[in-house]
C-alpha cells in the first residue's frame, strides 16, 4: 500500500481507485495519514471561481433548489429527497446535478444574500439554473459560491469524502476516514504539489458590432449588466456565440427574497427596456386583490412590487405559467426563450420551437438584449432523444394517467431526452395530456423536452425523434412502476379532504370545459374548499362561456395572476390538512412548500371527492394492486 511507503504522493498518469471499479487518468496527489486519506485534484471544470471548504453533504439524487430548498433557514424540504431536513449552509453539497423548475437560480441567490448557502456546490455536471445563481450574487452582490463539475471518478471520491476544500479556482482536497475505504492507488510520480491548471479559453466565441455595442454599455447600462451575464453563461455552456430570440417568458417574477427584487428594480432604475415581446410568469399574489384575500403586507406588497419592475422593464403582465395558452403561441422552430419548467417542456416538445431551460434572472437579461447563448436545445442534435421509452399496454385509465407516466419517466430520464414509444393520444386529448404530461415530467427531469412517438413534432415515428441513431439506452417501465410513483404522490393515505388545488399549470379552456361538465348540477362539501388557479387571459373565456358560473355555482373559487407553487397561507388555511390535486407537479412540491399532507388523484375523482368530503385510501383500480 502506498500509505506504508510515503506520505505523499503525485501521479502524472492513469491511476485506478479500487472499490468504484472506475479509472481516471492526470494529475492528483494523494495524502495518507493513518485512517485518514486526502487526495488533492482537479476539477473538470470550474463553473464558478472562488474558494471554500465545507463538510460534505452527498446524495446520488438530483436536486431542484425551488421547492426543495428553503433559502432563508438554508434547509432542504423537498419531502422527496433522501436529503430533506439537512441543512445546506456553509456545507460542500455534493450532488449530480438540479432538476425541476427554472427557479432554482433565484433561490441559490436568495441563500447566498441570507448567509445560508453551501461553502462550495460540486456537481457531476454542468449545470445552467445552478450556476446561474451564483453568477448573478456574482455581478449583483459580489458575493458568491465557488462550483465545480468532476467527472465520474472524482463525483464519486467527493461523495465518500468527509470534507471537500477548494483552493484556487479547480484544485480540491477531499478528505475524511471513509476515503480510507478506496483501496489502493497504483502509478508513479515525483513528490511535489499539484499545479493550478489553467482553464481553457473560448477563443472561438464570436459577437457581433452590436454584441460589442452593448457589453461597452452603448446601450444603457441595464442591457450592459444583462449581456455581461448572457456572455458568462454562453461561455459556461461551451457555446460560440449569440442568436437572436423572437420572444421571452420570464419566471424571475416569482417573488422568492429581497435578491431578486434589488436585481429587477435596479435594472428598472437604470433605464432597462426589453427588445423583444416578453410575457410574465404567474407572480406570488393575485396583483388585484391580495390584500382582499388577506395576504400579509410582508409579502403583498415585495411580491407587487416585483411585477411592477417588470413591467416597468416592458414585460406584459400576463401573470401565467402556461403562456402556451395565450393568443399566438410559438411556431415550430421559432428561437424564444423561456423560463418555468412546464413552458419550456411544452414549447419544446408539444409545439416544436426551441428553447434552451432558461434559468430565473438569465430571463430577463436575455429580453432586455435579445440575444441567448447558442447551445442545448436551439441546436439540432441536441433534440434528438437518447433513451427510448416502451410503454407496457395501458389499461382504461382516469386523467392521472398522464401526469402519473410524466413524473415517473422524468425520473427515471433525468437529463436525457426521452421518446416515449406505445403512448396512445388522441388529437382531442393531446393538449391537456401533453400540458399534464409535460408539467409532471418536468419536475423529476432536468431534460427540457421530450417526444412522444406518432404524437409530437419532432417524432413522426421512433427513429426520426432518435436522429435515425441507436438509442443509448432503453427502458420499459411496469405497472409496478407506475404504482410506486402512485404511492410516492399519495404522501398521506387518510379519507379525510379539506383543500382541492387544481390549475397547476394554470387551467386552459378546455379544462374549464371539462371542469365545469363534471361540476353541473351539484355542489361541494361544506367542509372542502375547491380553488382553480388559472390566467386572466383563460379566466375571461371561460367566464364568456358560461364554464365560471357553473363552478361558482358548485362553490368553487377562481384565483388569477397566481399559482399553486407560490400560495402560502391564507389561501392554504391554516385548518387544511390534507389537499387534493391533479397535478403530479404539484403533489411532489406541496409537502414541502406548504407543510400540508397530499393527495393525488384524477379530476373526475377530485370533483366526487369535493361532494363527499372524502377520498378513499385504495389505490385506483385501474392501476392494480
Amino acid at each position: 500500500m502506498l500509505g506504508d511507503i510515503s506520505d505523499v504522493y503525485r501521479c502524472e498518469g492513469a491511476a485506478e481507485i479500487v472499490g468504484f471499479g472506475v479509472a481516471f487518468s492526470g494529475p492528483f496527489v494523494m495524502r495518507r495519514h493513518l485512517e485518514s486519506l486526502s487526495f488533492y485534484l482537479s476539477a473538470t471544470e470550474c463553473l464558478v471561481e472562488g474558494e471554500g471548504s465545507g463538510v460534505v453533504l452527498a446524495s446520488s439524487t438530483p436536486l431542484s433548489l425551488w421547492g426543495g430548498v428553503d433559502p432563508d433557514r438554508g434547509e432542504i424540504i423537498d419531502r422527496h429527497h433522501p436529503l430533506c431536513g439537512e441543512g445546506i449552509a456553509g456545507r460542500a453539497l455534493v450532488i449530480p446535478h438540479g432538476r425541476g423548475s427554472c427557479t432554482g437560480s433565484v433561490v441559490l441567490l436568495e441563500a447566498i444574500h441570507a448567509g445560508q448557502a453551501p461553502a462550495v456546490i460540486v456537481l457531476n455536471r454542468v449545470d445552467d439554473i445552478i450556476a446561474l445563481g451564483a453568477i448573478v450574487a456574482e455581478e449583483v452582490l459580489s458575493l458568491s459560491v465557488p462550483i465545480v463539475v468532476l467527472d465520474d471518478a472524482r463525483f464519486a471520491m467527493a461523495q465518500a469524502a468527509h470534507l471537500v476544500t477548494l483552493h484556487r479556482g479547480r484544485r480540491l482536497v477531499l478528505s475524511g476516514p471513509r476515503l480510507a475505504g478506496l483501496a489502493s492507488v497504483t502509478a508513479g510520480g515525483e513528490l511535489g504539489h499539484e499545479p493550478a491548471p489553467a482553464i481553457a479559453a473560448n477563443d472561438g466565441f464570436a459577437l457581433t458590432p452590436a454584441d460589442r455595442r452593448c457589453l461597452d454599455g452603448e446601450d444603457g447600462p441595464a442591457a450592459q449588466a444583462a449581456m455581461r451575464i448572457v456572455l458568462r453563461m454562453a461561455r459556461l455552456q461551451g457555446a460560440l456565440g449569440l442568436l437572436d430570440v423572437t420572444r421571452v417568458h420570464v419566471d424571475g417574477c416569482i417573488y422568492t427574497g429581497p435578491a431578486g427584487l434589488a436585481f429587477a428594480e435596479r435594472l428598472a432604475a437604470w433605464g432597462g427596456r426589453v427588445r423583444v415581446p416578453t410575457t410574465l410568469n404567474a407572480i406570488s399574489v393575485d396583483r388585484r386583490r391580495w390584500e382582499a384575500d388577506g395576504v400579509p403586507d410582508a409579502l403583498g406588497v415585495p411580491a407587487s412590487r416585483l411585477a411592477d419592475a417588470y413591467v416597468a422593464l416592458g414585460a406584459q403582465p400576463t401573470y401565467t405559467c402556461a403562456p402556451y395558452l395565450l393568443d399566438g403561441p410559438p411556431q415550430l422552430d421559432e428561437p424564444i426563450a423561456w423560463a418555468e419548467s412546464n413552458a419550456v417542456v411544452y414549447a419544446n416538445s408539444v409545439l416544436g420551437a426551441r428553447t434552451n431551460k432558461t434559468p430565473d434572472l438569465l430571463d430577463i437579461c436575455i429580453a432586455l438584449t435579445g440575444r441567448a447563448p447558442s447551445s442545448g436545445y436551439y441546436l439540432e442534435t441536441n433534440r434528438w432523444a437518447r433513451l427510448r421509452v416502451d410503454l407496457p399496454p395501458l389499461p382504461a385509465a382516469d386523467e392521472s394517467l398522464y401526469p402519473l407516466l410524466g413524473y415517473v419517466i422524468g425520473a427515471y430520464a433525468g437529463d436525457r431526452v426521452p421518446v416515449i414509444c406505445g403512448l396512445d393520444i388522441s388529437s382531442g386529448e393531446a393538449p391537456s395530456a401533453l400540458k399534464a404530461f409535460g408539467a409532471a415530467f418536468a419536475t423529476t427531469a432536468s431534460a427540457g423536452l421530450f417526444h412522444v412517438a406518432g404524437v409530437t413534432p419532432e417524432a413522426v415515428d421512433s427513429q426520426t425523434a432518435l436522429g435515425g441513431v441507436p438509442p443509448e439506452a432503453s427502458w420499459a417501465p411496469t405497472m409496478a412502476d407506475l404504482r410506486r410513483g402512485w404511492l410516492e404522490l399519495n404522501g398521506e393515505r387518510g379519507e379525510r379532504v379539506d383543500l382541492i388545488a387544481l390549475g397547476n399549470p394554470h387551467f386552459s379552456l378546455d379544462e374549464f370545459a371539462t371542469l365545469a361538465s363534471l361540476c353541473r348540477g351539484r355542489r361541494k362539501h361544506d367542509d372542502v374548499e375547491l380553488i382553480v388557479t388559472t390566467s386572466r387571459h383563460v379566466a375571461g373565456q371561460a367566464r364568456r362561456a358560461g364554464h365560471l358560473a357553473t363552478l361558482e355555482a358548485f362553490g368553487s373559487r377562481i384565483m388569477t395572476d397566481t399559482c399553486w407553487c407560490m400560495l402560502q397561507a391564507p389561501i392554504v388555511a391554516p385548518s387544511a390538512r390534507t389537499i387534493l390535486t391533479n397535478s403530479a407537479k404539484y403533489a411532489h412540491y406541496a409537502p414541502g412548500l406548504v407543510g400540508r399532507q397530499v393527495r393525488f388523484a384524477g379530476l373526475s375523482t377530485c370533483v366526487t371527492a369535493a361532494v363527499d368530503g372524502r377520498l378513499a385510501a385504495a389505490m385506483p383500480a385501474w392501476l392494480g394492486e
